[in-house]
């Protein structure tokens, strides 16, 4: 093999070259070759220069051949250095850049899996606008269905799983806000949600003890009731969940016990 997509073989012109590139300044234009300038940028990269890594391999993929099998690698260590940066955006779109032009490349996979990561790092806390949480969870089930085999799936399902436990913490922050300000019906339409699309998170084991509270204040007997039964087969052995269930219920409403669909103004 006369170039090795991903580093091994550099090449010898790249090798030459190196020594270049210990000096005290870092130029692309001393480097005659896409590949020479691979190899500086990487040791630029290895000694942590982040911009210097980040000039050189921008240059190294415009001037790569679309089809070039180092252009993968390329693109890769030039959103890590992206990354370094704090440029999280940025970095994700460049490595979508190898998912989608090199879906075949070994290194597809894992340029989905850093992708998802850097959305998620731009999602820093649940009660923030959550459009790069919603961004990583596409990135992490694609990674999952277009590569089936791959052995990043393991981080790919706890990536999802921490990312849906911040998705239901949010919702339960809302209906919580709605239970302060006595507003339960749209307290249950919340607390109801997370237990419907989260239910293996802790966020839904709170979202039940909070329901559970609101049912009992307006006297919805039944539902409590129903609801404890679930409480109880999700989480047997929590403490809480014993407790809260095991406290006697109120005498029912006179009406009905069918709460509303929708919070009001929606």
């Amino acid at each position: 093999m006369s170039r090795c997509r991903h580093l091994g073989g550099i090449g010898v012109a790249a090798a030459a070259l190196v020594a270049t590139a210990c000096g005290p300044s870092f130029r692309v234009s001393t480097y005659p070759t896409p590949d020479a300038l691979f190899g500086a940028s990487l040791l630029e990269y290895q000694r942590k220069k982040w911009d210097n890594a980040v000039e050189g391999f921008q240059k190294v993929t415009l001037e790569l051949g679309t089809r070039d099998p180092l252009l993968p690698s390329a693109y890769l260590y030039l959103a890590r250095a992206y990354s370094y940066r704090g440029e999280h955006l940025v970095a994700a779109n460049t490595y979508a850049r190898i998912s989608e032009s090199f879906p075949e490349d070994s290194l597809a996979d894992d340029a989905l899996l850093e992708q998802g990561l850097e959305y998620g790092k731009l999602w820093r806390k649940p009660t923030l606008d959550q459009q790069y949480g919603v961004l990583a969870q596409s990135t992490f089930r694609t990674l999952l269905s277009a590569y089936p085999e791959s052995s990043l799936r393991p981080r790919a399902l706890a990536e999802l799983g921490r990312l849906d436990e911040w998705m239901a913490s949010k919702d339960v922050e809302i209906g919580l806000h709605y239970k302060r300000r006595k507003a339960p019906d749209s307290a249950i339409i919340y607390f109801r949600d997370v237990l419907a699309q989260y239910p293996t998170t802790d966020a839904a084991r709170r979202a039940g003890l909070a329901l559970l509270e609101v049912y009992r204040s307006i006297k919805y007997i039944e539902d409590a009731s129903e609801l404890c039964t679930t409480l109880r087969k999700g989480w047997p052995s929590d403490a809480g969940v014993g407790a809260a269930c095991a406290a006697p219920a109120a005498a029912p409403a006179v009406g009905g016990t069918t709460p509303p669909t929708a919070p009001p103004g929606a």
